[in-house]
């Protein structure tokens, strides 16, 4: 019975508790809508999700919403404060609207003063947010880097800027910033009101501009491009950044298929299932509120989808609210002032701030500050299908183009284009086929350049002749400032794109484009190997390092002072030299200084000696000892018969150094190239030295890698050139070998004219060239040209240092002399033991003091002046100790004598 009771009792306390969670809202919620005259699509969605709200019992169980819209003129700031006062007066719970910058700031400003929340979905480009305002719309800062980012990877260095309203400006500072840092070309424009907006596309026209940042309004996009399309610039040369977040709600049918590339951002989540359910709804719903808005729309516009955002989020906020006590909306007069005595407005605002929900455009979560943060943008580019989506970019991340649709926009830049390809003939990069038939246009030419050049025209679409460079030059500049080679070729316009172990530059990145690297590598040195091989007189002490040698020579002085040091200590040690004569009164010690090291000695060479120890502690240095060595010498031995067996080639160079010290090798470079102009602009006082001796003598400068390959075969001589290359020589000559590390680091690109605003090859072909890195294909190539083809691999167990005997270190034999430290502690320790247990029985024998008798018998043994000392008084014990057998046969002197 008394169960029950109490189960009933627990039963009304929970309803009590969820009727005051429940009924702490009111039962009807009001919530104040502005909008312009012309916003029926966000009147329309701001009802919309009143109802959906309503619909779902899960929400407010006990509460529903009502919304009650006020339209607004454009800048009629008098009739926008009435309809706000008016919109307080029925005791409204939040405000939201208006689209109107100037209405929009009357508006929050009373808010403020009556503590309303107010929620926002317009562009604003204030620093700071009001006290009771809340925007969902991106930050305008956000935005900007957004746009920066994404020209940084399409690698723009000059282009221009196009705006149509002053706000413009606004939008597209963050370019100006970028350009002082990145060194970026900027041209400003502004369409002037009024006049067709073709007139100013012809002035662009004129200046050669092709890549533009386009800021318009999203109902003059189409206007726009159409213009732009009637004075020829929306052709496939022809790049446009447009900063309007509705792109997507714009028809570019007109557009999609002059290969005009198209690019925009959107904030939309066209893949949210909650859209998708809101548009189907969308043709009922328009009938009920009698809308005018279109019936079943494909997409909606941003700030559409923000307000929806808006009022659900809201709404969570309501819901998530602390509801111990009954909230109440009451009427407030804008007359009076001041806010309600049970206003939550800030708090409201505040906790907005601190939740999160899933909308139609995406996550929506706040910073500390009320803007929106950590929100994703979608990447859309037009194809002939109309914008589809490429990537995306997210504040924290940054630009993320899918591989996707990366393979298809840099397809889309280069297909079809028949690009002239010019290359020198360099063993393995291009090579001239050995055929017995005659051979014509790019059947002539292999190698790992030529391969690569094949796979990347599978991948972006377009299709090349190879050319031999006239001057057979990669491409330096003269003092008249002309280029020769390759890059000069690419400058006149003779060739499309140059590639070979053609080096990227700071002196050509300022004349052509460079791809990102195919192939990263670095300056080394080519040196022929030594034919004469010597030995060492000292080759027995190899198998040990320096270091352990010491630490040896220590560890036998350390061993044989303990060893003295203990066997004075112990008392044990001290013994009757002639144990047959009883009347002896002096005892001896066999470890003396001498003694103790011909014993330490005597073991570490496994010889042994006629000493013996007979103390505890002394056995355990000694068989601690013992130990040290077995492990020692057995190494030792293990390691000395490959050394005394193995020849050590030695080199007479082993890094740059080297070259500089001595004079009798010689050294030079390609006469020609990017080896030659790292020596002359190097600061390093090294490499300093190097081009001077190199200067002083001209004939070390070789026409060719061949010539410089072949020097060095014939001796005394050093070729500097890229350790790429010199891999390549050493796997098909034996007698060559690389000497040090890299001098330097570089790498091997895809060079593209530079022209005014930068190459239209460049960015597609660094993506293709990822895109090969990233599947393996770079590796593969390689590993077919250096070491599969023309005779690779020839030399793989030929390498400097053949032989793989290593002297034994310290970190290999350190546990040993560990274990020895370990050891001669645990003697000392029992040394001690040994002569305390003895200083006390004797102390108890002579009555005496035990602190006497210790310091007695430590005073002699630390004086270390005789291995004698006299017998105690009492002797009987002491004088048998060692043989206690002698003592149990009576009258055993008078038999012995």
């Amino acid at each position: 019975m008394k169960r029950t009771y109490s189960t009933t009792a627990v039963c009304l306390l929970l309803i009590c508790f969820f009727s005051v969670r429940v009924f702490s809202l009111p039962e009807k919620i009001l919530l104040g809508g502005l909008f312009d005259i012309d916003d029926d699509e966000e009147e329309f969605a701001f009802r919309l999700a009143v109802e959906r709200i309503n619909a779902d019992s899960n929400t407010l169980p006990r509460s529903s919403l009502v919304a009650h819209v006020e339209r607004l003129g454009h800048y009629d700031n008098f009739r926008a404060t009435k309809r706000v006062c008016s919109l307080m007066e029925l005791g409204v719970a939040g405000v939201f609207g208006t689209q109107s910058d100037v209405t929009s700031m009357h508006v929050q400003s009373i808010c403020d003063a009556l503590d309303i929340p107010h929620v926002e979905a317009r562009w604003d480009f204030q620093l700071q947010r009001q006290r009771l305002s809340i925007n969902l719309f991106p930050r305008p800062a956000m935005l900007g880097k957004a746009y920066v980012d994404l020209v940084k990877v399409w690698g723009w260095r000059e282009f221009c800027l196009v705006y149509e309203e002053s706000e413009g400006v606004i939008r597209l500072q963050d370019f100006f910033k970028e350009a002082q840092k990145n060194g970026w070309r900027l041209h400003l424009y502004q369409f002037k009101p009024g006049e067709p907006y073709r007139d100013l596309f012809w002035k662009i026209k004129s200046a050669g501009d092709n890549r533009i940042v386009l800021d318009v309004k999203r109902e003059n996009v189409y206007t726009v491009l159409k213009h732009a399309q009637q004075v020829g610039m929306m052709t496939e040369k022809h790049s446009y950044l447009i900063t309007s977040l509705d792109v997507h709600t714009v028809d570019l049918q007109d557009f999609k298929y002059g290969k005009t590339n198209i690019t925009a951002f959107r904030i939309v989540d066209m893949e949210s299932p909650e859209l998708r359910s809101l548009l189907d709804e969308w043709g009922p719903f328009s009938g009920d509120f009698g809308s005018s808005t279109r019936t079943h729309p494909r997409t909606i516009k941003t700030q559409t989808a923000l307000i929806y955002d808006a009022v659900k989020l809201f709404t969570k906020a309501l819901a998530d609210f602390d509801t111990s006590k009954r909230i109440e909306f009451p009427p407030i007069f804008c007359k009076s002032g001041e806010p309600s005595e049970d206003a939550i407005g800030t708090s409201l605002r505040n906790l907005m701030k601190l939740i999160k929900i899933q909308g139609l455009t995406g996550e929506v979560k706040f910073d500390q500050q009320g803007y929106r943060s950590d929100f994703v943008l979608d990447l859309l580019f037009l194809f002939d299908d109309g914008l589809e989506k490429i990537g995306t970019w997210h504040s924290n991340y940054g630009v993320n183009i899918t591989v996707n649709a990366s393979s298809e926009y840099n397809a889309l830049l280069m297909q079809n284009k028949s690009l002239i390809v010019t290359t020198v003939i360099n063993p393995p990069y291009t090579m001239l086929k050995e055929s017995a038939e005659l051979l014509g246009g790019n059947d002539r030419y292999e190698g790992y350049c030529v391969d690569i050049i094949h796979e990347l025209s599978k991948q972006l679409g377009f299709s090349y002749r190879f050319k031999l460079v006239n001057d057979n030059a990669y491409g330096i500049k003269n003092e008249e400032g002309e280029w020769n080679g390759m890059i000069g070729e690419l400058i006149r316009g003779e060739a499309d794109i140059a590639i070979v172990d053609l080096t990227i530059s700071s002196s050509r990145e300022e004349a052509v484009d460079f791809t990102m690297p195919f192939m990263n590598t670095g300056i080394s040195i080519l040196f022929k190997k030594p034919v004469t091989k010597v030995t060492s007189l000292f080759s027995f002490l190899s198998p040990f390092s320096m270091e352990v040698w010491i630490y040896m020579m220590g560890a036998y002085i350390g061993v044989s002072l303990t060893l003295f040091l203990v066997g004075r200590l112990s008392p044990y040690e001290w013994g009757n030299p002639h144990p047959c004569r009883q009347d002896d009164q002096v005892l001896e010690n066999s470890f003396s200084l001498l003694n103790s090291s011909w014993f330490t000695i005597g073991s570490l060479m496994q010889q042994g000696s006629d000493l013996a120890p007979r103390a505890m502690s002394t056995r355990t240095i000694a068989g601690i000892w013992y130990f040290f060595t077995l492990i020692m010498i057995s190494s030792y031995t293990a390691n000395l018969a490959a050394f005394l067996t193995v020849e050590k080639v030695v080199y007479p160079i082993e890094n740059a150094e080297d070259l500089v010290k001595q004079t009798k090798i010689k050294y030079g470079c390609l006469a020609t190239g990017s080896t030659k102009a790292f020596f002359k602009e190097s600061k390093i006082p090294t490499y300093q030295k190097m081009w001077k001796q190199m200067e002083k003598d001209p004939s070390v400068f070789t026409k060719s890698n061949s010539e410089g390959v072949d020097r060095v075969l014939e001796g005394n001589y050093a070729f500097l050139m890229e350790s790429a290359s010199i891999e390549y020589r050493v796997e098909r000559n034996c007698n060559l070998t690389r000497i040090g590390g890299l001098l330097d680091s570089k790498g091997y690109g895809i060079a593209t004219p530079k022209g005014k605003n930068g190459s239209p090859y460049r960015t597609p072909l660094s993506s293709g060239i990822l895109k090969l890195q990233e599947g393996g294909v770079l590796h593969i190539l390689k590993e077919r040209w250096w070491k599969q083809k023309k005779g690779g691999g020839q030399c793989v167990e030929s390498k400097k240092g053949s032989s793989s005997v290593r002297e034994l270190g310290l970190a290999n034999v350190g546990g040993v002399f560990v274990v020895l430290l370990g050891g001669l502690a645990m003697a000392t320790v029992v040394a001690v033991l040994e002569f305390f247990w003895k200083a006390k029985k004797m102390a108890t024998e002579d009555r005496e003091p035990i602190c006497k008798e210790m310091v007695k018998e430590l005073k002699f043994a630390l004086t270390c002046r005789s291995s004698t000392k006299p017998v105690p008084r009492k002797t009987e014990l002491e004088t048998n100790s060692d043989f206690p057998h002698i003592s149990s046969i009576p009258n055993f002197n008078t038999v012995y004598s």
